[in-house]
């Protein structure tokens, strides 16, 4: 029971989107407002993933009602991706300046439902999506304009990335690891700061 009880709870934490509870009257530009997709459980049998040709993950899903949906492109996220990299993975409609933040379509509850094939291409994607290269020095920082200018030697090897509001961007975690966001949604992080060779530590203590 008590397992069911927190698997249930995870679905919930996963879902991106939710209704309001009460319209009431409201004109139809408003009501469009509270339009939402319903997100719907993806898996085997109604879902087929494929790489189109600019290396972008599509989708053709087939709704409860019957109804075929195809989308050129879609974006899957880890709804826990420290506890459960393999689950709960929530795919989403991309951002896009008409629509604003992409909506959920539906869930995946385990990537297992999925042939090997599948799974592949999401774990593909989703692995570049939160790959998280390891700093391991810091060469060179400089600001101009309020953006932030960071050069740095990562596992990754030599990177540049560009910052703004840099206090927001550097979170530093209970046991100690640092992570670093850019302007472009890169993530970056240092797992001990203290092993940081001096010139280095000088640069980002500040901002920790």
């Amino acid at each position: 029971m008590a397992n069911n009880e927190t698997e249930n709870k995870k679905i919930v934490a996963a879902k991106d989107t939710a209704a309001p509870a009460k319209t009431g009257e409201l004109s139809e530009e408003d009501e469009a407002l509270f339009r939402v997709r319903v997100s719907i459980p993806l898996t085997g049998e109604n879902t087929i993933f494929t790489r189109s040709e600019g290396n972008l993950i599509s989708m053709k899903v087939t709704q409860p009602d019957g109804t075929v949906e195809e989308f050129e492109r879609v974006v899957p996220v880890r709804a826990f991706p420290i506890t459960d990299p393999e689950e709960f993975i929530s795919v989403k409609e991309p951002d896009s300046r008409e629509k604003g933040k992409g909506a959920e379509i539906g869930l995946i509850r385990r990537m297992s439902d999925f042939d090997a094939d599948t799974q592949a291409l999401l774990r593909e994607e989703l692995d570049r999506r939160y790959f998280t290269p390891v700093i391991k020095k810091l060469t060179g920082v400089k600001e101009k304009f309020g953006y932030f200018y960071w050069d740095a030697e990562t596992s990754a090897g030599k990177v540049s990335f560009v910052m703004t509001n840099v206090s927001s961007n550097i979170r530093t975690l209970e046991d100690g690891r640092v992570f670093i966001h850019d302007i472009d949604g890169n993530c970056f992080q240092i797992p001990d700061p203290a092993k940081l060779d001096k010139a280095s530590l000088k640069k980002i203590e500040i901002y920790m």
